[in-house]
This record gives C-alpha cells, sequence and structure tokens, in this order.
C-alpha cells in the first residue's frame, strides 16, 4: 500500500501537499482559535506539516494517516524536528477506513476528499471520528470560473466540467449535507505558483540526479508540458480552499 512514485519524485520537496502557503496554514490555524489540547485526526496527512505546525503553535495532539511511506517517515521526522513528536503520531495506512479510537475534537481531511469517493463519503467519513460539536475541515478544488469547454477542464487536470462546482455551490453542498459553514482559507494564484511551479525545479534537479530512472521519460513528459498547461488551466481557472464545518 503506497503512492506511486511519481507522486512522491514531483512533491519531494513540498512541506504542505496542496496549494496552501505556510502563512495560509498558519492563517488557519489562528481562524479555527484551536486551544492547547486540542484532538485533531488528520486523514491523507502528507508531510504532517499541518499537524506539526499546528502542535508547535498551539499545542493540539492528534494522528494523521497517510498511504504514502515516505511521506509518514517524513511526518515523523518533522516531529522530531519542531519537537512535537511526543504529542502527534504518524500511522501508514489507508485514510479511507480509518476511525479514531476516541471521538476528536477536530476531524480533516484536507486535499483528498477522494478517500470517500467524493465531499459526500469524505464528510461522512469524518464524521465517525468527530465529537458532537466538534469541528470538520475539508479541502477541495472548485471551479473560480467554470471552463469553456472540456478540453480546459483537462488541462485543470479534471477529466470533466463536472468534477468541480463554483465556490457558492461548493459552501451550498456543505450546507445541503447538513453542515454550517463557520470558516475557510482560500488559495490564491501566488499560493498556486508555490505549489505546482516548485514541482518544475524539484522535477529537473530529479532528472539531473537520475537520468536513468524508469521514470525519468515519465517526468520528462511532464517537465516539457505542464509549465504551460498550468498557465493556461489551473492558473486561470482552478481554486482551492479549506473549509471548516460545523453540523447543525
Amino acid at each position: 500500500m503506497d503512492l506511486p512514485r511519481i507522486f512522491t519524485i514531483r512533491e519531494s520537496g513540498h512541506r504542505i501537499h496542496n496549494p496552501l502557503t505556510s502563512a495560509k496554514l498558519a492563517a488557519l490555524g489562528e481562524s479555527l482559535h484551536l486551544a492547547p489540547g486540542t484532538r485533531v485526526l488528520d486523514l491523507a496527512s502528507g508531510s504532517g506539516e499541518m499537524l506539526c505546525t499546528w502542535a508547535r503553535d498551539h499545542g493540539v495532539t492528534g494522528s494523521g494517516v497517510d498511504i504514502s511511506t515516505v511521506f509518514t517517515e517524513r511526518a515523523r521526522a518533522r516531529a522530531d524536528e519542531l519537537g512535537v513528536a511526543d504529542r502527534v503520531r504518524f500511522i501508514h495506512g489507508d485514510a479511507s477506513s480509518h476511525v479514531a479510537d476516541q471521538p476528536v475534537d477536530l476531524a480533516a481531511c484536507v486535499g483528498a476528499t477522494w478517500i470517500g469517493n467524493g465531499v459526500a463519503g469524505t464528510a461522512e467519513l469524518l464524521d465517525r471520528s468527530l465529537r458532537p460539536g466538534g469541528l470538520m475541515v475539508i479541502g477541495e478544488p472548485y471551479w473560480r470560473r467554470t471552463p469553456p469547454d472540456e478540453e480546459t477542464a483537462t488541462a485543470c487536470h479534471a477529466t470533466s466540467v463536472a468534477d468541480f462546482l463554483e465556490l457558492p455551490d461548493l459552501i451550498g453542498q456543505f450546507q445541503g449535507l447538513g453542515y454550517d459553514v463557520v470558516e475557510m482559507t482560500l488559495a490564491d494564484q501566488e499560493s498556486w505558483d508555490r505549489y505546482a511551479a516548485a514541482q518544475w525545479l524539484t522535477m529537473r534537479r530529479w532528472l539531473d540526479r537520475n537520468p536513468d530512472d524508469e521514470l525519468a521519460d515519465e517526468v520528462r513528459k511532464a517537465l516539457d508540458t505542464e509549465p504551460a498547461r498550468y498557465a493556461r488551466g489551473t492558473r486561470e481557472y482552478l481554486g482551492w480552499g479549506v473549509f471548516a464545518l460545523m453540523k447543525r
């Protein structure tokens, strides 16, 4: 059980595996008014930056679960680096079936709603670990403006225009599931640049070090096509946000 190597190659220079900058991630933590001792479950936790920095800055405790062995080891190393390994732990496992042993104060899935086959299923999964009155935090793409055609949508790494909603409709979807939207932090084009464009330098340096690797041709093709594809599609059309929810 693991992520394909191509993902860990592309994002090996990232601490945050979505288009939030460290400043926006910190602002999100501040906006939620996290009390010391807040119990957090982070599904698809990646390299653990959210849980580790919130443990350092706000005194939260909790667990992260991720399918990537590489990212899980990096999360554990980050916890050691920040001196919070006694407060957070990281589990290599399938987040799509993980439920906390005890109810948590905050249950999160930031940018991986595929674990629940979409927003509704992910909210249902997170709710199974969340105490009554707790916070649910979901990261999800949305259309900044709806692409004019399917070709533009696929340039945003969508399979079709129907994959995502515009922001008001995404908020409406959360409300329709029975949740109040109580906070949100949105990526902007600069934070998208720092997420997407930073991968290009990582891939180029990886290619220089590994010209004979079995994935070298795939990485080369990505580096040849993705800068223009990103500028044409994702940067112009795709938004991304983290939404804090409370059940009505």
